[in-house]
């Protein structure tokens, strides 16, 4: 490797080998660590892990909190790892290191085990006060692999160009069926499409749902993520290798995720038309009519309704050099699991029940945060879908913002919507969750282009 990515990557490591270095997503722990409780294979699923398999179940008991962006989770140690390990072990000649290749998602699968029914020490760090699983580290985690499977699949052949790996956006995360905190769960990865500069992983947490039930059955939570790769020089788009699907699977995600791709081009252009048009101005009109009740007759207003400015929840913090990869950005992992938990907590205050998560929708990376930034985030219920009490629906906004203080700015960095509902057993006993409305133009076009976002759209 010596070309100007070894600046970024490769030379680091040589220099600096068994000490904790920052490199593209992620950075690296020495290869000295071990334990028996978590297994990391980056390996194909099919295959049994051979030396490349890493066990991270013991780091947490490591003093690793002054390390750069590693305390957040044992995963993330492993996941380190095993980036380092695949730097340190490249094939090809200095020639091919530098050309562009085909590969199968097979070559980038990557799988995270925990075994929570044996180890209590891991099983603390992932639980919650109600003895659940902790969504939000979770999804941490996935942001980490997703890193972990990019560099993967751009690594080897084309990680001696000069190339920063970044996330850019993520699909829905889907939570299919609940996550026991008690039960070993694993995370299976790969990238299923790729574009120009582009690629999408698809990332499944399996549990076992019985001694029976078939591998459908254990996934429990879904994401897609899409990562961009940059050149380090100058922060334009650079090619990555082309993916090639082999099974009937594979060939099938890959379809799905060009249909997405293009759905999603064709729901902006659509999106685009309808503003300008001003077809949902009677929607407006009819949203508001609730909220102006509030504003001006306020004795009268609906007791089972409350306005939207009645539900913010918001939380600051300083960006810590412990949340930083090398280029002093924050990872995309962290943004989300505190997005998460202000999420979680308005929807506690606001259903007064302990919320069940169902989904996070498409997340886009606005304005990347340095080490160093303010930043805030602001939360607030959208609206709610209270038709079926067996499961209502509580969708929340999130919205982080990077403010300069010096410069007396502040711009979006990130806006997150999350769908959360309560137990069944909660609206048995009477349980009732209110409905939301705007009291402003902004707060009701907000709720339309949500509740617009949500349904599918229909082909041409």
């Amino acid at each position: 490797m010596r070309s100007s990515a070894g600046k970024l990557l490769s030379h680091p490591l040589r220099r600096n080998r068994g000490k904790p270095v920052a490199g593209g997503h992620g950075f690296w722990i020495p290869a000295t660590w071990s334990s028996s409780k978590m297994l990391i294979s980056t390996v194909p699923s099919d295959e049994k892990p051979d030396q490349n398999s890493i066990d991270a179940g013991s780091s947490m008991r490591k003093p690793i909190s002054l390390w750069p962006g590693m305390y957040h989770s044992p995963v993330t140690n492993a996941l380190w790892e095993a980036r380092r390990n695949m730097f340190e072990s490249p094939t090809g000649d200095d020639d091919s290191l530098s050309k562009l290749t085909a590969k199968s998602p097979s070559r980038s699968r990557t799988s995270i085990l925990y075994k929570f029914s044996s180890d209590f020490v891991l099983r603390e760090q992932y639980r919650n006060p109600w003895n659940e699983i902790r969504t939000g580290k979770l999804v941490e985690d996935l942001d980490a692999l997703a890193g972990t499977i990019s560099f993967k699949h751009c690594g080897g052949d084309s990680s001696a160009r000069s190339m920063i790996l970044v996330t850019a956006s993520v699909d829905r995360i889907i939570m299919k069926r609940p996550i026991r905190v008690d039960v070993d769960l694993s995370i299976v990865g790969a990238v299923t499409w790729v574009g120009r500069s582009s690629m999408e992983m698809q990332l499944q947490v399996l549990q076992s749902q019985g001694i029976n039930a078939n591998s459908a059955e254990s996934v429990s939570l879904e994401a897609n993520f899409t990562f961009v790769a940059r050149d380090a020089q100058t922060g334009k788009s650079t090619p990555i290798n082309q993916v090639v699907p082999e099974t009937e699977h594979e060939k099938f995600l890959w379809k799905e995720a060009e249909e997405r791709n293009k759905l999603r081009k064709q729901k902006r252009a659509q999106g685009k038309e309808e503003h300008e048009k001003l077809k949902d101005l009677e929607r407006l009109n009819e949203l508001l009519a609730e909220g102006r009740v509030f504003l001006d007759m306020p004795a009268l207003a609906d007791r089972n309704s409350i306005l939207i400015k009645d539900t913010y929840h918001e939380n600051s913090l300083i960006c810590q050099p412990q949340q930083r990869n090398i280029h002093g950005r924050i990872f995309g992992g962290f943004l989300m699991r505190k997005a998460f938990e202000l999420a979680f907590s308005n929807a506690y205050t606001f259903a007064g029940v302990s919320p069940r998560f169902l989904e996070v929708d498409r997340v886009d990376f606005i304005k990347p945060v340095d080490v160093g930034n303010f930043l805030r985030f602001k939360s607030r219920v959208l609206y709610t879908e209270a038709n079926s009490s067996a499961e209502p629906l509580i969708n929340i906004e999130v919205v982080a913002h990077v403010t300069s203080p010096e410069l007396r700015s502040s711009e979006v960095s990130n806006r997150f919507y999350f769908t959360f509902s309560v137990r069944p057993e909660a609206m048995k006993d009477g349980l009732k969750i209110r409905n939301v409305v705007p009291a402003t133009e902004e707060e009701a076009r907000t709720v339309i282009e949500r509740m617009d976002a949500e349904r599918p759209i229909s082909s041409p």
